[in-house]
This record gives C-alpha cells, structure tokens and sequence, in this order.
C-alpha cells in the first residue's frame, strides 16, 4: 500500500560523526530518531540547546524518501539550510525568496515521484496550497514521503503564544497520509498547549511517541535587574560588559584566549529590545563606547542583516553583540553566546524563556539579564487592551481571538510574577510555568539562590510594592472571559 516503507539498517552514530560532525548523542535524541524511524507519530519538547532539529535531519539523511519540514519563520528555514547543505545534504526550501529558477526545479524534482531532495522546508501557508498538495500525492503514491516534521509546534495551538491561523490546517497530512510519520517539535508548551497540538494535528494520543525534557538548564543564569523610567539602565549594562572585558584582559586569561583565537572583548551575546528605534539607537550607543555591536530588525534592508547575522555568527571584530527585536535568533546556530539581555519586560514568558534560551547553547556558564520597571509593565499591559479592543465582536474568528488574549493575559502575569519574585528559586518558576516535575538544580544560577537578600534590597530600592499590588488587583478587568478560564 503507498506509504508503507521497508526498514533498513541504520548505522546512527556512524552518520552522526561523519555528517553531522557530532561525537555522540544528546539524553534521548537516539530515542527520538529511532522512534521517528520505526514510523511512530512523536511529540518533543525540549529547551532551546537539545538539538531538536537533528531529531528530522539525521532521519532524513539515512532514511528512505523526502522529509518535508513546516517551519514558522523565513530566517528559521534559510539558516537551517544554509547549514544542511555545508553538510552536503540534498536540501531545499519554497519560500518567498526562493527565485522563480529554483522554484521551478525543486517542483521537478518532486513531479518525478522519486525526489533527489532530502529535507524541504516550507511555510504552513505553503502547505494549502492544492498544487504543493498534489505534488505530495504523487510523492506518496511511490512511497517517498518519509515524514513530516513540524517544527515550532506551539504555534498550531491557540493557546500558543505565537499562534500562527495557518498551521491549524496541517491535519490534512494525517487525514491525506495516515501512515506517514509526523514529528512535533517545540521548547515552549504548557500542558495545555500540548494537547491542543495533539488535536489540532489529528495525532492519536493512544500511540504517540510522547519525549519532555527538562526545562532546566543549570549553566543558564538568570537575573532581574529593576528600574524605573526616569533611570537610565545603559551606563549599568556598560559597566556590566566592560568589567568582564577587563577581566578578560588580564595578561593571563588574555593569554589564554589569544591561543584559542580569541579576543578579550569578544564576549558574544544577544539584546533583545521591543522597539525597532531602541534596537537602532541601543546598537549606535554601544558602537560609540567601543562594543561592537549592530542592529538587526525586519525594517533594515536584507544585506545589512545578513551582514550583521554572519558577521556576529562567524566571531568577526565589530560584530560581537546583536541589537534585535524579538524576531532573531529562532534557529541560529550559535552555541557560544555568553548572554542574553531583555532591554525591557518581553511579551510573554513562553517568548522571554525561548529568547534566554539562544545563551549558552555550548554549555557553559552565561548570563540571562531582564531589566524590568513598573512603568514597562503597566505599557505591556496597556498593548494588551489595546489589542483587545481591535479584536473581533463576530465572525468564526471570535473564540480563537478570546483565547488568544485570554493566553497572552496568563503568560504576561506569569511572567510579572517572576520579575516580582524575591521567594524562589528562578529555574523553578520556569519549571513550574511548564508543569515540569523534573529536577531544577540550580544552586547558584539565579539571583535569588546566589544571595535573596540582595535581591530584596535590589527591589525594594528599584520598585514600589504598593504599585504592584494595585495592578494585581486591576489585571482581572483586562479580559473576562469565564469559559475559557
């Protein structure tokens, strides 16, 4: 029948080492792979550092058929790509800046039933169109459909904080080809999220192949530093970098670096800003106190971000931290990224674990910094009911737009709640937003285990209580929808 596949014999670390330049697997990434080989339907979720996109590409590459792989995000795709093919890996992607030639070519090859290509990345829009979905047929129709991969899985669901309409079609592949393996793949899911992918997806949760890792990611260390909006945290930051420049530079350590091929100054990392004009102005400041730093937002011409991008990636002198908006970074891979700094409160806890997530990936000790102020919060929360206000009164699009800012209301609070806590451990809250029961160790690497004192002090000289508990008070009458609590 078509899509059944014989399996052969996979040699997986042989592949591993020789393609992927690996030396061994990650915890339950074998597991994964073999699950998604043997034809099981699987759900993973992991933290950003997991290497979740080897868990479709390696199967790609020893396995029969093509592997076509949904992806939310046009940097996301062209950067694993880019990779992909340093690898030789036969891989393609249909995307807005895929040329009219290579378009052509690709479509060829999937007409032909038997595609050289192994991986190809498209949008979820892509993917209803009739013409790409009869292409599929007849790649289905001489059992070279291997799987389909959907990668930033949280945003089928509604209750995702980056719900994209489009992906809620992607059942037809499991109504259209109930024997071809799907694969979900997401670091950011509440409990809720999960089961709302699993249905959307037309998946059988009887048979799924179900892999949670931890949350916890104890060479992360996470900090709130507060302020108020008449203080300018710039010169606080500054100081921050230039003293681990310094240290850095003593003749010892320099020493060290300079055989590793390293500079002092070289300390990579990531500012997220929520502004397209703070990212520009930030960036310009840090160049002219000596920080090689460049902006990068979807409003600046391609070439200037794709210099920024493979300057910062490739450690190039002037290109050592990136100003950005919340856009950059999904897939970019980058493992020495030393931290991650939140100019201001982000949009929900989903996008700011996501985002501190990108530091760190090499397993060292780096540094997750959010700078939070009550005036930053009460603008959050002033979008959030301006949206509301812009959503739909009628239509069929009414209870998606509910649920929508119902979500984005209990992300926001949670992630308040957080910058406000003086009683936990960070790495905890983290767990417990994700309904992780796992081990969090920790010790040191958060603020409030290192010396909860200071971090009281801190608060209490940056913040005023009352302020906060007044907001509590008032957070209900933003949205009040009780059959969606």
């Amino acid at each position: 029948m078509p899509g059944a596949r014989k399996q052969p014999h996979y040699d997986l670390e042989f592949t591993l080492r020789r393609v992927f330049g690996k030396r061994g697997f990650r915890p339950v990434q074998r597991e994964v792979i073999v699950a998604t080989l043997e034809g099981e339907d699987v759900f993973l979720q992991a933290a950003t550092s997991f290497g979740k996109s080897l868990c479709y590409q390696l199967p790609a590459v020893v396995d029969f058929g093509i592997t076509i792989v949904i992806s939310p995000l046009l940097a996301l795709m062209n950067n694993q790509v880019a990779s992909m093919r340093k690898a030789n890996i036969r891989v393609e992607t249909i995307n807005s800046t895929t040329t009219a030639t290579n378009k052509k070519r690709i479509v060829e090859d999937l007409q032909c039933g038997h595609p050289l290509t192994r991986l190809l990345y498209v949008t979820p829009e892509y993917c209803q169109l009739d013409f790409f979905r009869k292409l599929l047929r007849v790649v289905h129709s001489q059992r070279e459909l291997a799987r389909i991969a959907v990668d930033e899985a949280h945003c089928v669901s509604e209750w995702g904080h980056d719900f994209r309409p489009s992906f809620q079609q992607l059942s037809w592949f499991k109504s259209e080809f109930p024997g071809v393996p799907v694969i979900c793949l997401t670091a950011t899911a509440t409990a809720r999220v999960r089961d709302d992918i699993i249905n959307t997806l037309g998946l059988d949760a009887s048979k799924l192949k179900m892999f949670r890792m931890s949350t916890s990611r104890s060479n992360l260390h996470y900090e709130v530093r507060f302020k108020s909006d008449d203080e300018d945290h710039y010169e606080n930051f500054l100081h921050w970098l230039r003293r681990i420049h310094e240290k850095r530079s003593e003749p010892e350590r320099a020493s060290q670096l300079a055989s590793q091929g390293q500079r002092p100054d070289n300390w990579p990392g990531i500012i997220y800003t929520l502004y397209r004009k703070d990212c520009e102005s930030l960036a310009a400041r840090l160049r002219s106190d000596g920080i090689g730093a460049k902006p990068y937002h979807a409003g600046l011409p391609h070439t200037e971000r794709a210099d920024a991008l493979g300057g910062w990636v490739a450690n190039k002198e002037g290109y050592d931290v990136i100003v950005a908006t919340t856009a950059f970074g999904m897939g970019i891979d980058k493992e020495n990224v030393r931290f991650v700094v939140h100019w201001q409160i982000p949009k929900s806890f989903e996008g700011f674990y996501q985002e501190a997530g990108r530091a760190g990936r090499d397993g060292k000790a780096s540094s997750c910094i959010l700078y939070y102020s009550r005036e930053d919060r009460d603008r959050a929360l002033q979008i959030l009911a301006r949206d509301q206000g812009r959503q739909p009164t009628r239509g069929p699009s009414v209870d998606a737009s509910k649920q929508q800012m119902v979500h984005r209301l209990k992300s926001l609070q949670a992630l308040m709640e957080y910058c406000e806590s003086t009683t936990k451990c960070r790495h905890k809250i983290i767990a417990k937003y994700f309904a992780d029961e796992g081990d969090t160790p920790c010790d040191t690497a958060c603020d409030w285990c290192r010396d909860a004192r200071d971090l009281v002090r801190r608060k209490e000289h940056g913040l005023q209580s009352e302020e906060w508990v007044a907001t509590q008070r008032d957070l209900g009458r933003l949205v009040v929808i009780d059959e969606y609590d």
